[in-house]
């Protein structure tokens, strides 16, 4: 009985760091997609949202099964082990929607670096900085090619200086088509592979988080049936 009540109190000590650790890496995802890489689809925002929500649950839960352990209350200990079970449910749902979403960020990634090059010339500072950023990192240029800056300067044949290999003052003008100072590689694939490890890793550590959790409804179990028996002799 105190073996599983000290298990069930340090599961849910690490249930309750697992819970914290889903809304860093929510907030973090939903920052990286729509302020580092600019992304504008809403559905996108879909995942971060619940990984920040099922985290927040998580972190209040474990909290909740911690004091039931400790006080040995049989009905604190039950509603735990049931609400762990309808998160189960919930992050498996949200695995599997997660991995349907995989295929559809080649079409998000694309639309978004569109509107980027679109929007480019009149935009703010900052925006530009960003595109800027995000070539020169990835060491690419446009959505597929350099060819998608055409447009860009009055010659068609310019891109901006963010894309050339040695990045210099008006290194970009007049060389969207040259190898050897422009990268003619687009961001569109590197992008969207980048996108689809990031939320395959994110799927495998709530599928590990969940199977995790379901030991911590074993630990419960156990201990409501110590808890129940205990009842039955007094």
């Amino acid at each position: 009985m105190k073996c599983v009540k000290f298990l069930l109190f340090f599961f849910n000590f690490i249930f309750w760091l697992c819970g914290l650790a889903l809304v860093v890496l929510g907030v973090l995802m939903q920052v990286n997609l729509h302020n580092t890489l600019n992304i504008k689809d809403p559905s996108a925002s879909g995942a971060p949202i619940v990984v920040i929500i099922v985290g927040v649950v998580i972190f209040f839960i474990a909290f909740f099964g911690c004091c039931g352990a400790w006080r040995e209350n049989y009905c604190m200990v039950t509603t735990f082990a049931v609400l762990v079970f309808m998160i189960i449910i919930i992050e498996v749902a949200a695995a599997i929607a997660g991995y349907v979403y995989r295929k559809k960020l080649s079409v998000v990634v694309e639309d978004s670096l569109a509107d980027m090059i679109h929007e480019y010339k009149n935009s703010t500072a900052d925006f530009r900085k960003t595109v800027d950023k995000l070539q020169e990192d990835w060491k690419c240029c446009g959505s597929n090619s350099s060819t998608d800056w055409r447009g860009f300067g009055p010659d068609d044949i310019s891109v901006p200086d963010s894309c050339c290999v040695n990045v210099t003052q008006d290194c970009g003008v007049g060389f969207m088509m040259d190898a050897a100072k422009v990268h003619q590689m687009g961001c569109h694939d590197a992008l969207v592979k980048l996108l689809q490890d990031n939320l395959l890793w994110v799927i495998v550590g709530v599928l590990v988080i969940a199977a995790l959790q379901v030991l911590g409804i074993v630990f419960a179990c156990c201990l409501m049936r110590g808890i129940r028996s205990g009842y039955e002799v007094m």
